[in-house]
């Protein structure tokens, strides 16, 4: 008699041998596309420059090009003294000077040691494949947030640490182990807290009188020292043709002296980090207007642009003009008799004791690395004037670090 719900063994067998093979049939549909997927992002073609500066659309892509120089403008791209490891540009040839032909490359936190030029020269003149996300970068077309870079016919790196070591010095490396040495390590509020007491530390201050022969020496023309470069039109000038006539040079608050009505009062309104040389009118033009892009061009200094409530400034000073707004902040915290200055996302700050916008700011720190006249201002106050630098020039990275 067999009870009911029972089997045989040979029926039990007969009835349990096709749930397995079911299941690893299931498992292998998934497994398939999955296996698929992979295959075909390892075999991902790399497309040339051309192609690339065509597809501005933020799609992925890995792009191969000869590495023809460092931008540090939309329109300047140097092949020697190269000023920082964040920025590469790629060319379809060796040798290609024209950034029309080019494709800018941003170069994440952890890939510049082995591939920003400033620390391989070498790099120059080299076939590489990069991949990152078809984007605007300098306002060029571009190639950004890269997660692989190599030489062609190489295995490509690794994907990046998610959290890698602090950048590497970008210029401030010989004052590390000394005047910057409280900062090192900190990020957000303590080190600004840190670059605060250092900055504010043993400064010499002038009086405004003093300022105009600082700045024949700061600003002076690399290929002329009788003329000082004029922040915004970019003109070289006679360092002694200074004054308030038209086509004179006078001196330019960077940060606005009506943003927090320090006027031209010995510190904040002396401050020759914040101070450059500006035609006259210039100057006027720009008033005391916040930072951002857009506008209308002026026609005095084409390729800066204003509106009602903002300057931009030419490409090739932008990063410039971000650092010194930036230096500001940290520098004056109220603690001295003076406003406490704080930079802010915003472009309607009046009188306030705030300037804007951080954003933009940020934006153009990156975008515009510190170039040799920059630097070398920097240690020409240091050493002659003021002895103390600017934070942002020596580590441009420190401004992601606390904003």
């Amino acid at each position: 008699m067999t009870l009911l719900g029972t089997r045989p063994p040979r029926h039990r067998a007969a009835q349990l041998l096709p749930l397995p093979l079911t299941a690893l049939l299931a498992a292998l549909l998934l497994v398939v596309p999955l296996l698929a997927g992979v295959g075909s992002a390892q075999a991902a073609t790399p497309v040339t420059v051309a192609a690339a500066r065509a597809t501005q659309d933020g799609s992925t892509a890995t792009v191969r090009g000869y590495v023809v120089g460092q931008p540090t403008s939309s329109t300047t791209v140097v092949r020697s003294g190269f000023p920082s490891d964040y920025a590469l540009a790629l060319a379809d040839t060796a040798g290609v000077t024209d950034p029309a032909q080019m494709v800018y490359v941003q170069v994440p936190s952890a890939f510049r040691a082995t591939w920003g030029l400033r620390s391989n020269p070498s790099l120059l003149g080299r076939r590489i494949d990069v991949t990152g996300t078809l984007a605007a970068y300098f306002s060029r077309p571009g190639l950004t947030s890269g997660t692989a870079f190599a030489p062609v016919g190489a295995t490509p790196d690794p994907e990046p640490d998610p959290e890698p070591d602090p950048d590497p010095p970008t210029g401030g490396g010989a004052h590390d182990a000394t005047y910057w040495a409280p900062a090192i390590g900190k990020t957000g509020p303590a080190l600004e807290s840190a670059l605060h007491a250092i900055i504010s530390r043993g400064v010499t201050r002038l009086s405004y009188d003093q300022v105009w022969g600082a700045l024949r020496d700061t600003d002076e023309d690399p290929a002329n020292p009788a003329n000082v470069i004029e922040l915004y039109t970019g003109d070289s000038i006679s360092e002694n043709d200074n004054g308030g006539g038209v086509q004179q040079w006078n001196r330019e608050h960077v940060w606005a002296k009506s943003h927090g009505d320090f006027g031209t009062a010995t510190g904040p309104g002396t401050d020759i980090h914040h101070l450059r040389p500006e035609d006259v009118t210039v100057n006027s033009d720009r008033g005391n207007l916040d930072f951002d892009d857009g506008g209308t061009e002026n026609d005095e200094a084409p390729g800066n642009y204003a509106d009602a409530d903002s300057w931009e400034p030419r490409d090739e000073v932008k990063g410039d003009v971000a650092r010194m707004i930036l230096y500001m902040s940290v520098r004056y915290e109220g603690g001295d008799g003076f406003p406490d200055l704080e930079v802010n996302d915003t472009v309607s700050n009046g009188s306030a004791p705030g300037h804007g916008r951080l954003s933009t700011l940020l934006e153009w720190n990156a975008q515009d690395p510190p170039s040799a006249f920059e630097r070398r201002r920097n240690d020409v106050i240091f050493e002659d004037y003021q002895h103390n630098r600017n934070p942002f020039i020596d580590h441009p990275e420190w401004a992601d670090a606390i904003w």
